[in-house]
This record gives C-alpha cells, structure tokens and sequence, in this order.
C-alpha cells in the first residue's frame, strides 16, 4: 500500500472513531424528545391536514416543553395492532431516539379484527401481552421518561351494528387501564371525550364509508385535549 493510501485509510478510521465518540445532536439535555407511537390516529390520518393530528397538536402547543425545546418524531404506521407496534416501534424508540416522552394510540385495530369475526379471547389475550411488552418495555428501558396512553372511543354507528361491538371497546379500555397502571403510564381518556358529542368522527358525514372508524380535525383535538389533561 503506497503512503498516500495509507493516510487515506487512517484518516478515514480516525474521522469514524471521532464520530462514534461525538454526541448526535438529540442527545443534548436540554431538549425533550417526544415520541409518538402507534396507528393511524397517532399518524394524523383523518385530520385535514395530516400535520392537524393530535400528536402533532400536542408538539404545535408545546404540550411537553416549548416548540423550540422539543424534538418531535411521529414513528406511527396506519394500520398498525398492538403487534406491529412492538416488533417494530418500539425498538426503535429505545435504540434510536431515546425519548422523554412518549404518546401511544394502540388497540384500535386489534379490536377491528374483533368486529370483523376473529375470536375475541385470543385477540384479547394477545393484546394484553402485546401492550404489556410495549409500556412496561418501554419503562425498563426508559425508566425516567413519561409514557402516555390513550383508551378507545366508542363508534355507535359501527358497534351498535354489531352484537357485542361495545363490549368489545369497553374490554379494551379495561385492559389498557390495567397495563397502563402495571407499567407506570397514564391513560388519556379519550372514551370520555367522545362519548355523547357529535362531529368527532369522519362516519359521521354524508356519503361517508360506513365503516370510517377516523376523527375529524375535531375529533383530533379532542384526543389531543384528553392527552393535556393528563399531563405530567
């Protein structure tokens, strides 16, 4: 190898050791980084713009720090269960982001599956495990950082269709309480917030799919209200 390949390749190795020395820049302490996880509620979808999503409501009003404070990142997929979230979120938000503050919409889809024929013990049981292993993973490997919820609303258009629709929903919210409080994270009651008031929900409009199971932009700051509450 000639001298000027030589100081190449030892330039190159001394460039990647100070890089792997140096701190990425979201690792300062004086930024919080916020972390939202989960489904297409989490993602924005239904809000008009995507970015008028509660997750990203709750970054706009500086929920958690002030905006200029706050390094948000929004690793929701539409669609996604409780499964999803756990082999492929989660792992990222401890190996990658290192978060202060997480917000979680999960649960939504696992219970569509119900509604849809699947057995409901064995998606109930599955879920519970599934979102044991998101928060309480979640709060071993980020013992400091506050971990946030939310339970579902009902949809009387599609459950009350269905025998034993909202059951199904009300099982659901049990069992996110119950994990919830097992692993240290706060439930935003987001249930409550729906129940009884109009224009939340997409299936609501004219010509809409009956089965459109998304908020409206009100419906989304209504979620994002139920998150302030519990606020930390």
């Amino acid at each position: 190898m000639s001298k000027t390949a030589l100081r190449c390749v030892l330039l190159v190795l001394a460039m990647a050791a100070g890089l792997a020395r140096a701190e990425q820049p979201w690792t300062f302490s004086n930024n919080t980084r916020y972390l939202a996880l989960g489904d297409s509620l989490a993602a924005g979808y239904g809000a008009i713009p995507t970015t008028q999503g509660y997750a990203y409501l709750l970054y706009q009003k500086g929920t958690y720090d002030k905006i200029p404070n706050t390094i948000f990142a929004n690793a929701a997929v539409p669609g996604a269960t409780s499964a999803d979230v756990l082999a492929f979120q989660v792992p990222q938000a401890i190996s990658l982001f290192g978060p202060h503050v997480v917000t979680l919409s999960v649960g939504g889809n696992d219970v569509l599956r119900i509604l849809a024929g699947a057995d409901p013990v064995q998606v109930f049981q599955q879920f519970g495990l599934n979102l044991g292993q998101i928060l309480c993973g979640l709060r071993q490997a980020l013992p400091q950082a506050r971990l946030y919820v939310h339970n579902l609303y009902d949809i009387p258009e599609i459950t009350g269709a269905i025998p034993g629709g909202l059951q199904a929903v009300l099982t659901a919210n049990v069992i996110i309480a119950d994990v919830a409080t097992t692993c240290g994270a706060s439930v935003a009651d987001v249930y409550s917030a729906f129940a009884g008031r109009t224009g939340l929900l997409l299936v609501e409009r004219n010509a809409a799919n009956e089965f459109e199971v998304h908020p409206t932009n009100a419906g989304h700051r209504a979620i994002a209200a139920a998150f302030e509450a519990v606020h930390q």
